[in-house]
């Protein structure tokens, strides 16, 4: 066993983990954070992304060891404590961006990162942004929208400070 540290939507962790345990495992079966989902086990359809240090990373592809001291943010951790949405998670809502939701929660954290260095993406680049994610129900029209429309929300200040804001990197 190796003995990690992290702080997982705000709070800290220590735990002992098997030195070959994924992320995805770690914050799904010890820390119960289940909105990561795991969708292939091959990081080819990023229903699992979680940010790690502010970044977007398919957390089936990451050993837990491998976040020992890091920051990592699950869908789970961007609406507010009082349970205000997250700017992405409400443009969602709004733009009617998912349909079976497997793929949300990855699809969200893909789309902070994005936010996070472009706050105005075109379609192209939202397109691009989120390419590592698979939607096997939608066109991704209304998720395209749905970004768009968060990116404008928080460049607007709505909801900011209610929601926490996504980490940027280290």
């Amino acid at each position: 066993m190796t003995k990690i540290n992290m702080t997982v939507d705000g709070v800290a962790y220590a735990d002992d983990v098997e030195p070959r345990t994924l992320l995805v495992h770690y914050l799904r079966e010890q820390l119960g954070k289940v909105g990561t989902v795991v969708g292939c086990d091959t990081s080819n359809c990023g229903a699992c992304t979680v940010l790690l240090d502010g970044l977007s990373v398919k957390s089936c592809s990451v050993l837990a060891v491998q976040a020992d001291g890091a920051s990592v943010r699950t869908v789970e951790g961007l609406s507010a404590p009082d349970g205000t949405l997250h700017p992405v998670q409400q443009a969602f809502h709004d733009k009617h961006a998912l349909q079976c939701g497997f793929c949300t929660p990855g699809m969200m954290l893909a789309a902070c990162d994005l936010l996070r260095d472009n706050p105005d993406p075109s379609e192209d680049e939202v397109r691009e942004g989120i390419e590592g994610n698979l939607c096997r129900c939608t066109g991704y029209q209304n998720i395209v929208a749905a970004v768009q429309a968060a990116g404008k929300a928080m460049r607007a200040g709505t909801a900011e400070s209610a929601a926490p804001a996504v980490e940027a990197s280290a």
